[in-house]
Order: C-alpha cells, then structure tokens, then sequence
C-alpha cells in the first residue's frame, strides 16, 4: 500500500494527515507551530512540530515512523517554502516532495479542484486564487508589519491604539481599553502595550484576544464595530484584488474563506455580503480544510486523480 502525507504548518500550528492511495485518511496529527526555520531555535522548532504532527498521525495509523516511506508529501507553509525544502527532504522518507505556502494547499482544500479563491484570516491574512488555465494570483499576506490586514493580529493591534488614544485623551471612549486591560492583567494601556512586546505575547497569542474585540461589537461598542466591519472590508478588497487579476471577463467564481477570524459572525457576514457584490461570485465554507489540500497537492505530485479524501478515523 503507498502512502500520502499531506502537512499544514502555520503560525498557530502544524496539522498532518496521512493517506493512501484512494483518498483514506488513516492518520491525523497536530504539533506546534513552524513557520520559521532559520538557524537555531526556528529550525529546531520546525523539525519538532514536523516530527510531532507526523509521528501522531503514524501512530493513529498504526504506522512506525522510523521506518514509515510516503510515496509523496506536500507540505504547505506559513512564512515561504524557501527556507525549509532541505530540513523537510532529511526529516521524513519521501520519494517526491512538494513544499509550497499554505494558501495554495488552502485552495485545494476548499474547492478540492483547486480553482476559485481562498481568503485566509487567523493570525495574519492573505487571498490567493487560481484560474481554469492555472494562472495564480495572491494579494496580501506580507507580515504583520507591511500587511496581514483583517487578520486576528491586525485586530487586536487596532483594538490596542483605539485604547491608547482614549488613555491619551485623543480618541473617543471605548471599552476596548477595560476589557484588553483585564484580559492581559494590566494595569494601563502602556503597561499593556509592554506586554505585547515582550516574548511572553508573541502574534499568535495577541491575535487570540480578536474575540473579545467581536463581543464588545456585539455590544455595541462603536470603535470595536467599526475595527470588525473594516477587517471585513479589507479582507473582501483582498479576495477582490485577486479576483481582478485572474478573471477579467467575469464568470462564475468561487470564494471560501477560512481561519479563525471568520469565527466572528458579524464579520463573516459582513465579508459574504461585500464578496458577492461581484457578479457571478459565490461565497462559502470550505469543503476541507488545509492539511487535507495538501494530501490532495500530494497526490497530485505523484500522478494520480484523487480528488475527494474520505475518513477511516471514527
């Protein structure tokens, strides 16, 4: 029997998935987070959420992972493929290998056929699509310093400054500043602010507080409604963008979204409504998710038209 192995490394953690050649997934794994791998601690970081995530879904395959060969796997990476193509050929046994980032095994998750569009909005944000000819296009997806907006990070930053201006007496009253103080045990903003700059916070815990940030729109907090709604409307100028690039004359498009930012249900709607102001765009869930994409990204890679994944896992 060959097997698949399909791997989703994010900011916010590394999901693999384990198959044969018809579909079967008969192992799922989870691990920490790598998407960095320079020298020292990143590459470390790496190889142990690699090793983590494989060696759990092994397991639940009755699999040994010391021995265990996969006919293909396609790794999809948060942070670029450039840097981690060498550490994940020496880690695992696999006769072809596929390192890409993580919106395009995103994609063939989502429409299984990997055409259409994916926005993603966890920790940081990005769109990328992909036409009937093959042509791709992204928007978006630079850092938390040039880019990621909509993202949980990006929300919660917005959500800090609208504090720090009404502290200093230059922004409207919100209670964003109460409840951030609360959630972070600080006792000022500045304090707070400390905070996030220190490695005890790093992006993805930041990005964590988003949801408290939706329950204060909910309540009617205006800065914390208007910070969901322009997330929103940043995250469909993403999807959009994209679309401009790979569909020029129009037709039927599909975009799915995904990531924990999508959770909020003001901003999901929000985001469906703007998307599909674009005719002929349909907006929806994805069919699976990314790990799954990249066990079909693998298949692929290896020659073979699997294009469902089905679950032996009870």
């Amino acid at each position: 029997m060959k097997l698949f192995l399909g791997v989703d490394g994010g900011q916010s953690g590394t999901k693999a998935v384990i198959g044969d050649e018809t579909g079967l997934i008969l192992g799922t794994g989870e691990a920490g987070p790598c998407n960095h791998a320079a020298a020292g601690e990143g590459r470390a970081k790496l190889e142990r959420a690699i090793r983590g995530s494989v060696g759990e879904a092994c397991a639940q395959a009755a699999l040994d992972p010391e021995v265990v060969e996969f006919e293909a796997a396609c790794f999809g990476m948060s942070g670029g493929p450039e840097d981690k193509r060498e550490i994940l050929a020496a880690i695992l046994r696999v006769h072809h290998v596929v390192v890409t980032n993580d919106a395009v095994i995103a994609l063939t998750g989502a429409t299984a056929t990997g055409e259409g569009i994916i926005t993603i909005a966890g920790t940081g944000s990005i769109a990328f699509g992909r036409n009937r000819e093959g042509r791709t296009a992204r928007a978006g997806g630079w850092g938390y310093i040039f880019g990621d907006e909509g993202s949980g990070f990006d929300i919660v930053r917005r959500a800090v400054r609208a504090s720090l201006r009404m502290e200093e007496g230059w922004g409207p009253a919100t209670r964003l500043r109460e409840v951030l103080l609360e959630a972070t045990h600080s006792h000022d903003a500045n304090h707070m602010l400390h905070r996030f700059y220190s490695d005890e916070w790093p992006r993805s815990r930041v990005a964590r507080l988003a949801p408290l940030i939706e329950r204060l729109a909910l309540e009617s907090d205006a800065a914390a409604m208007e910070i969901i709604q322009s997330a929103a409307q940043e995250l469909a100028m993403l999807a959009g963008a994209v679309r401009q690039q790979l569909w020029v004359c129009g037709g039927a498009i599909q975009v799915a979204y995904i990531g924990g930012v999508f959770e909020s249900g003001p901003l999901l709607e929000r985001f469906r409504l703007l998307v599909e102001l674009a005719e002929g765009v349909r907006c929806g869930p994805p069919r699976y998710g990314p790990a799954e994409g990249a066990l079909l990204e693998a298949y692929r890679a290896a020659g073979l038209s699997v294009s469902d994944v089905h679950n032996a896992i009870g």
